[in-house]
């Protein structure tokens, strides 16, 4: 299985174009759409992508939840309603939509943050606020590892 891995900064272009890294694009290229799946994350101030695969997974996941919860709405009109589909062009760039853009508060560069089966774009600079606060968390919290088996 490919995942996304590591962290690059791509320019956004005037027409809000920026180049997703060949190697996120080599993890999605053997799905059925080419290009990927974007929402707005509801837990930072970023963008989450994935692979169409990835979001049929989190849709099954959604829906054997209470089809009456008030989670299960939640989750559908955060995650499924504010999805959309950005097809590559023939250099490897996507067009990101206006509300996801101010959502992740994006106008320059996009920082992608791989994170196995999904990848992030940031803001570079919320990113690298981010990244201290999740350094503290994950030395606090190193020793939850420890024991963990490897799949």
């Amino acid at each position: 299985m490919n995942i996304f891995l590591s962290k690059y900064i791509n320019n956004l272009d005037k027409k809000s174009r920026v180049s997703v890294p060949a190697s996120y694009r080599l993890v999605l290229s053997g799905q059925n759409f080419n290009g990927i799946i974007a929402y707005p994350s509801f837990r930072n101030k970023c963008i989450e992508a994935c692979s169409v695969a990835r979001l049929e997974a989190l849709s099954q996941v959604i829906q054997n939840l209470d089809p009456y919860s008030e989670e299960r709405d939640a989750f559908e009109t955060i995650i499924l309603g504010e999805a959309v589909q950005l097809a590559f062009d023939g250099e490897g760039r996507v067009v990101l939509p206006k509300s996801l853009l101010e959502h992740a508060e994006m106008e320059e560069q996009v920082c992608f943050v791989g994170k196995g089966v999904v990848f992030e774009m940031w803001q570079p600079q919320n990113f690298d606020a981010y990244l201290v606060a999740a350094r503290q968390i994950a030395q606090n919290n190193r020793l939850t590892l420890k024991d963990r088996p490897v799949a």
